[in-house]
Order: C-alpha cells, then structure tokens, then sequence
C-alpha cells in the first residue's frame, strides 16, 4: 500500500488559480531570491536574474576555493647532507653536557640535539656539582627558535654588519677616549673567568669606560 499522503507548500495551492500552483510546483520560494547583490561583478552580472541554483554554484565554488587555499601548506624540502658528519644519524638523538648561567639561574645540564639542533634541556645527574634546572632554564630552548629575536647587530635604529658594527664603534670609541668622556659598559650578571678577561682587557684599552652589571 503506497504513500497517499498530499504536501501543501502553502495554503495557495488550494486555490483555483493554475498559474500560480505550477509556479510553487517549479520553485521553492513565491518570490525570487534577491541573490544579485552577493556578486560582486556588477558589470557583467548588473542586468543578471540569477536564481536560486546559480546563486549555490557560485557560493560552493567560492567555498571550496577559500578552503583549497586555506589548506596549502609551506613546501619543506629534505636535503640529504653531501658529506655526512661523523657524529649525526637522522633520526637518533645526540646528547652534549654544557652549562647554563643565565642571571640567577645556574645549571649543568644535558642538552638533546637532533640534527644539530638543541630541542630539550635535562638535568646532567653525572656532573659532580649538580644544580637542578629551573623552568626557566627547561624553557630556555625556545629563544633559539624566537622569530622576535634580533638577528643581526643594529646601529642607530638601522640593521648593519658586524664589520661596519665594528668600523663606527671602534671611531667613536677613540673619539670619547680622546674627549675623556665617559663611556658606560652595561652587562647581565655573569660568571665566566674568559667574560671578566675580556671586559678588564677593554677597560684597561678605553680607561673612561666603567663597567654596569
């Protein structure tokens, strides 16, 4: 026994006027669907009646596009090393024993390498003097990837070279010795006996500088 059921999409169809029920028949909407201000060419599309099912084409097209689109990815190519270094396997992890100081954080930790890049800090339990890395010093790997870090030297505001870094420095170092103008050194907090050498070194060289830890 089949499906006698009748569906009405409005209560007009129950008029007598035929034009009327073949229209609702042919379309779902009574009135036409003000689809022409969606698109954006006006002067190819600016006398266009653009109905209901050319207004779904141009939305899932533009749709699928944006998502296309959307989806592309930036290309990373491998490039297999031409001459091999003797101590890096791809895939297996190195592990090299250094310390960190850091202004108050002083540690000697094991640092996990792959491919020659440093991706995690551990505590080195075989150090004789052992000194427990903080979450600072855990978190101190990220700097290396920092995209914000300043990666070239800068000289009034403006990117420069290490040799021209060196060139106006140098000049306007002498410049200040020969006025006798004083020259402030200003440091982070730091205990390497080769940092002290150098700095003692440099004042020894420009007696008008002082050093600011």
């Amino acid at each position: 026994m089949g499906n006698k059921k009748k569906y009405w999409k409005s209560e007009v169809e129950l008029s007598s006027d035929n034009n009327t029920i073949d229209h609702l028949k042919n379309n779902e909407f009574i009135d036409q669907l003000p689809t022409d201000p969606f698109l954006s060419d006006k002067n190819r599309l600016e006398q266009s009646s653009t109905n209901r099912r050319d207004f779904l084409k141009y939305l899932g097209f533009s749709t699928a596009a944006a998502t296309l689109a959307s989806c592309e990815g930036p290309v990373n190519r491998s490039i297999p090393y031409v001459l091999q270094p003797e101590r890096i396997i791809p895939g297996l992890a190195n592990y090299y024993a250094t310390t960190i100081a850091d202004g108050f954080d002083f540690a000697n930790v094991l640092v996990k390498t792959r491919e020659g890049r440093p991706i995690k800090i551990e505590n080195n339990s075989k150090s004789k003097v052992r000194c427990s890395a903080n979450a600072r010093v855990h978190a101190s790997v990220l700097s290396m990837y920092d995209n914000m870090r300043i990666k070239t030297p800068t000289f009034d505001g403006k990117e420069t070279t290490w040799d021209d870094l060196n060139k106006n420095m140098t000049s306007i170092l002498e410049s200040m010795k020969d006025k006798n103008s004083p020259v402030a050194l200003l440091t982070q907090t730091f205990a390497s006996p080769s940092t002290s050498k150098i700095i003692s070194d440099f004042i020894k060289k420009y007696p008008n500088v002082f050093h600011v830890v």
